[in-house]
């Protein structure tokens, strides 16, 4: 059901992103980069296709303990059992977050919403792809009270969706409104790096869990928030946003000489690494004066990056559409395939040569593989004249990629296209 809601919403989050960019040029506020989108987009495509397979552990994680272990049933008809749901449901939410920010092996998963440097209406769609290795455990607690697993999809459906519109800037302050519920001033805060903002804010729906636990903060006018994480990802690669943490523990875990400090890197708050890596291997001073990362790809090399990206936007949703029926194993290449595209798209963003290899690679694989099986990776047969379409467009992104990719400094490409 989840699949199918994301989809359907799909259109309507394009939409509204498209009402915001044209706002925020009417208004002159500067709160888009293409490149960015792509990359918080590409994340959220990700993170739908990935879910197709963490959905299967969870459903059958839930249903066991509602089974087995629930303490009583609650009606599903009853109008105060979906207001109690919800409500628990985002008490829950709030210390999932809350502790996704405070420690480390949590933080791994979260950190991928907080990685861009812009806050816009694209940033809500930048989801992780690995919280449901520890996230589903926070909502036990509902499922043990007897919530019905349809009444639990749907408000978990609400609560994530809700959070949707306050990834904005273009909204100001809401008087009583920002006082009880989560709204774009209060949820700008959360994505601060400012030492007044940081780690304040959590409520996903309610903003009241913050003031009862001592996390709400206003925003300020005099001090403007500053988006990103601490340590910058300086990537638009969507695979490497995903598992850039657990690699920094997985060093540390390794670089340290104790076995106390190994267990302590797994279990740590947020931040923490052992004195004799940091000593050895010391990372930078934050600084919130640095600059943002901006590869700066040529207008040519951007366009490439939309079209691609919209290409793969309708596999993404061809993904959730043809899931349940597809064997195991074409779908797991497939979702390789899109995590794999996807990636290869966010390198030659970044102006990086080797993405250039890596698309090249990426068209003439997928276009033997359409020509050699007649089918796109297994999930029912395609009509020659769609094949043929296909095999061309695999040829021509080859030539097209070729033609605006990035040159050294002092030359151009066949666009007349100098480097930044």
């Amino acid at each position: 059901m989840e699949a199918k809601i994301i989809t359907w919403a799909t259109p309507v989050f394009f939409v509204l992103i498209a009402v915001e960019i044209i706002a925020s040029r009417i208004m002159k506020r500067d709160v888009y980069r293409v490149d960015d989108a792509i990359n918080s987009l590409s994340l959220g495509v990700i993170s739908q296709v990935a879910a197709v397979f963490g959905r299967v552990m969870t459903v059958a994680i839930y249903k066991f303990i509602y089974d087995n272990f629930s303490f009583m049933t609650l009606p599903a008809d009853s109008i105060l059992v979906w207001v109690f749901a919800l409500v628990a449901y985002d008490f829950c939410y709030y210390w999932l977050h809350r502790l996704g920010h405070e420690l480390t092996f949590l933080w791994a998963a979260h950190v991928v919403h907080h990685q861009s440097e812009e806050y816009n209406l694209s940033t809500a769609l930048r989801q992780t792809s690995t919280g449901v290795l520890f996230g589903w455990i926070f909502y036990v607690p509902l499922v043990l009270v007897g919530v019905p697993p349809a009444v639990f999809a749907v408000v978990a459906l609400v609560d994530l969706l809700y959070q949707f519109w306050i990834h904005t800037q273009l909204i100001d302050r809401m008087g009583w409104f920002d006082r009880v519920f989560a709204s774009p001033s209060n949820h700008r805060v959360h994505h601060a790096v400012n030492d007044k903002y940081l780690d304040k804010n959590y409520g996903g729906m309610l903003i009241i869990w913050d003031r009862m636990f001592g996390t709400f903060v206003d925003e300020d006018a005099s001090e403007p928030v500053v988006y990103g994480t601490r340590s910058q990802l300086k990537s638009w690669n969507p695979f490497w946003a995903n598992v850039e943490v657990y690699v920094a523990m997985a060093q540390d875990f390794i670089r340290t000489g104790t076995w106390r400090d190994k267990v302590a890197v797994l279990a740590s708050r947020t931040g923490w690494r052992p004195v004799d890596v940091r000593t050895a291997w010391p990372k930078p001073d934050f600084d919130i004066h640095r600059p943002k990362f901006v590869p700066a790809p040529s207008r040519a090399l951007l366009m490439y990056g939309v079209f691609q990206f919209a290409v793969l936007l309708v596999a993404g949703i061809h993904f959730l559409q043809v899931q349940k029926g597809a064997a195991l194993g074409p779908l797991a290449v497939y979702a390789c395939w899109l995590v794999a595209s996807l990636s290869s798209l966010g390198v030659v963003l970044e102006s990086r040569r080797d993405g250039v290899w890596y698309e090249i690679l990426r068209w003439l694989v997928t276009g033997a593989g359409v020509m050699a099986t007649g089918s796109w990776f297994m999930t029912g047969p395609v009509p020659t004249t769609l094949a043929s379409a296909m095999i061309v467009w695999s040829l021509l992104s080859v030539i097209w990629v070729w033609l605006v990719r990035p040159v050294p400094r002092g030359l151009t490409n066949h666009f007349g296209m100098r480097p930044h």
